[in-house]
């Protein structure tokens, strides 16, 4: 690794430390100038592939999961910390599983189980993206659904 200011090519960890999102965080020294300087290293996980509803495939994008989240509990009470859990959550479980092909259907699933607990507007949002509500009585069914469960 490169010093960032004298460019000499070594250095020594001072310090090492596992980050939430599967990266390592390193401080090291410059042995030549003596300037401390941050690297992260990414672990190389195997890729999951989405299977879309209309039979394509594509490279899991916790982005764009993330902001599909955000999208949802936008004007919401929900602190931002909530949504990043919720999308770790899902990305851990997904990783947890021996078939790295996983259906939209699944993610769907397993977002709102968690949605549902933190916000239930923000829940009905993205059910209803999700599950492609196409009249009203289609969001009446979720909305009975969800008062339903919460009497429970």
């Amino acid at each position: 690794m490169r010093c960032p200011f004298c460019a000499h090519a070594q250095s020594k960890v001072v310090d090492s430390r596992d980050t939430s999102d599967f990266r390592i965080r390193r401080r090291r020294e410059c042995l030549k100038c003596a300037k401390r300087f941050t690297t992260f290293e990414d672990v190389q996980l195997e890729e999951i592939t989405v299977i879309k509803k209309d039979g394509r495939r594509e490279p899991f994008d916790r982005n764009k999961l993330l902001a599909g989240l955000m999208r949802a509990c936008e004007k919401r009470p929900v602190p931002r910390l909530v949504v990043e859990k919720i999308v770790e959550a899902v990305e851990q479980r997904l990783r947890k599983r021996p078939h790295k092909e996983v259906p939209t259907t699944l993610i769907g699933e397993l977002v709102m189980e968690r949605l549902k607990k933190a916000d239930q507007v923000a829940y009905i949002r993205f059910a209803s993206v999700y599950r492609s509500f196409t009249d009203i009585d289609s969001f009446e069914k979720a909305l009975h659904a969800l008062k339903k469960a919460a009497r429970k």
